[in-house]
């Protein structure tokens, strides 16, 4: 069974590429993903399972140590929230897309960085360390964030509550991060031998999520593929090199400056699918964008880490 967890974590853009596959010729496969149980979103539960591992691996010096590096903190944040969304609606607009690709597009470019960051940050070589606190630090001030720079940009063109997005990040990515959190303090090493798992059932449930998505919405993929492929790329990409670019301004060493770079370009790109089911229900392509960048990031970001590692050597 540890053998197989391994394996998923160690390819996980095949397991992903997998997922793509299955959903597009059985796209009936993963429709249970977007069902609701009990009045429940089955894609936020998936989502809070993510984070809720995520929780189970941090512990409270994490926070402390942004106290530490204050400067590579800011700095990182900043660009998250400031860079990221100003290109999605560039892209947007350069692109000319419809208002639901936009509003998916917006929101990749407004939730913080993904989890996935910091896996990819350790396999190439990065400051782990300040990887894990801008993760930290970018997803528990993003219930303000995302729903405050959702409205500014896109709150004209889509009728939106920011409250219910800020309800719906609290209860999606705060209160599992907490719970981990908590159970990581009083039981650490049982959250420690937890660890060699996490990674994979994390790895799993963003399948899943991807799977329900690009199923559910396969015709409008095959439809549109080239041109929002086109964006996705673009903004990741521009978010790897702006990163580079960022970093090597604010005086960075060669691990930061990798490591703000990763975080740029990584988002909870989960979360951004998530958000734009609940919240945008009329706009069912909406969630397309987060799918495909998470496909995108995971499947890219795996070859970076070793061209990095490669670079770091």
């Amino acid at each position: 069974m540890k053998r197989i967890f391994e394996f998923v974590e160690k390819y996980f853009f095949i397991v992903i590429l997998l997922a793509v596959a299955i959903s597009l010729v059985y796209p009936n496969s993963f429709t249970w993903v977007l069902s609701t149980y009990n009045g429940i979103n089955i894609i936020n539960l998936l989502l809070s399972i993510v984070l809720f591992t995520m929780g189970t691996t941090l512990k409270v010096d994490d926070f402390i140590n942004v106290f530490k590096n204050p400067k590579a903190i800011a700095v990182g944040i900043s660009a998250q929230y400031v860079i990221m969304p100003l290109m999605a609606l560039t892209l947007a607009s350069a692109f000319s897309l419809d208002t639901a690709l936009t509003a998916g597009l917006i929101l990749v470019g407004t939730v913080p960085g993904g989890t996935a960051s910091d896996v990819i940050t350790f396999l190439a070589k990065g400051d782990v360390a300040l990887s894990v606190s801008l993760t930290a630090v970018s997803t528990v001030i993003s219930p303000i964030l995302t729903p405050l720079i959702t409205l500014l940009l896109i709150g004209n063109q889509i009728q939106f509550n920011p409250v219910d997005m800020f309800i719906s990040i609290i209860e999606i990515v705060i209160i599992p991060i907490i719970i981990g959190l908590i159970l990581n303090y009083r039981f650490p090493d049982f959250c420690e031998r937890l660890k060699v798992y996490l990674p994979t059932i994390s790895s799993i449930v963003i399948c899943l999520i991807i799977g329900g998505v690009i199923g559910a919405n396969k015709q409008a993929i095959l439809t549109s593929s080239t041109i929002i492929l086109i964006v996705i790329a673009l903004q990741y990409f521009l978010a790897m090199l702006l990163g580079f670019v960022i970093g090597y301004l604010a005086g960075m060493d060669r691990k930061q400056i990798i490591t703000v770079a990763i975080e740029l370009a990584f988002q909870n790109s989960g979360l951004s699918t998530s958000l734009a089911k609940t919240h945008f229900p009329n706009l069912s392509t909406a969630t397309v964008p987060g799918a495909l960048y998470s496909v995108f990031q995971n499947f890219v970001g795996s070859i970076l880490a070793y061209v990095f590692r490669k670079y770091q050597s």
